[in-house]
């Protein structure tokens, strides 16, 4: 089914853009990874669209949507607000949330927050807790990325940095990834598809963890009203919730899922073989785990 395209104004007068699949009363909301956009969901919410109203919207700074001047902003917050809006704005009282990597750190909030507007969540690939050297990883590169001459070199470049997880893929495969991610920019180069501010706002979130874990010895649980755990936040998941989790991912350590395990009985897992982090969700398991799930609401 073809998707419609809109835009809705967040809270500080930003113009942000989302993609409408299907239609009815059911709604599903993707939420995309640091650095992705809404296009990964494209093939998911095509195959949804049948039997739910999907929204694959862009966080501010990717893709179609604005860039943020005040880029501090740049951080799951921000975005769960820019969610709230989004629902509000349609009439949404309550939806099933996808969400891949940060997606899913965004529904944690979201359930602290109000969790009777939350049917169920996709959890893809992460957990309240980020394996250190995964999270090295992602600073190392984000917003770092290099603008490549053409489509071909930006392929290359997406398989020299992302064949770990998803190993024997073919030259279409990466072509496709480099695609969904990346864009044409004005001098014609080809580029990743975000404000490269993001990665800023992520190194200086990283810098701050020391103050955090230091206010936790302390006892502190909340500031701002947020959360300073985001186990806190799993706890307050009481909505059903799928994990998928990448067979060879470095992200989510099984000592990670034993815990969520033990807070949430009912959590759902399924692993997705051959994949690392984090799975495109094209996958047949990760297909059939979601309409299970999602058939289950």
């Amino acid at each position: 089914m073809t998707a419609t395209e809109h835009t809705y104004t967040s809270h500080d007068g930003l113009e942000l853009f989302y993609r409408e699949y299907g239609g009815g009363d059911d709604t599903v909301i993707c939420l995309p990874g640091l650095t992705r956009n809404s296009k990964d969901f494209q093939g998911l919410a095509e195959h949804l669209s049948g039997r739910w109203r999907v929204l694959t919207p862009d966080l501010r700074g990717r893709g179609r949507s604005a860039h943020d001047p005040k880029w501090k902003q740049y951080l799951p917050p921000t975005y769960v607000r820019d969610t709230w809006t989004l629902m509000d704005t349609l009439g949404i009282e309550s939806a099933a949330i996808i969400g891949t990597s940060l997606g899913g750190l965004m529904a944690m909030i979201m359930a602290d927050q109000q969790p009777q507007r939350m049917r169920g969540v996709v959890m893809n690939d992460v957990g309240p807790e980020v394996a250190p050297a995964a999270l090295e990883r992602i600073l190392e590169y984000a917003g770092r990325t290099p603008a490549q001459p053409d489509w071909a070199a930006a392929a290359t470049l997406a398989r020299q940095n992302y064949e770990i997880a998803y190993p024997d893929q073919d030259d279409a495969f990466w072509d496709e990834q480099a695609r969904l991610a990346w864009r044409e920019t004005a001098d014609g180069q080809v580029a990743p598809d975000y404000d490269r501010k993001i990665g800023d706002a992520l190194r200086h979130m990283a810098k701050s963890m020391g103050l955090i874990r230091f206010l936790q010895k302390l006892g502190v649980r909340r500031l701002k009203g947020l959360n300073l755990s985001p186990w806190d936040n799993f706890r307050k998941m009481t909505m059903p919730v799928l994990l998928l989790k990448g067979g060879i991912s470095d992200l989510v350590a099984e000592e990670t899922v034993e815990g969520m395990k033990a807070i949430k009985p009912d959590l759902d897992v399924v692993e997705v073989p051959n994949r690392g982090h984090a799975p495109t969700l094209d996958e047949p398991v990760s297909r059939a785990a979601i309409d299970a799930f999602l058939a289950r609401l």
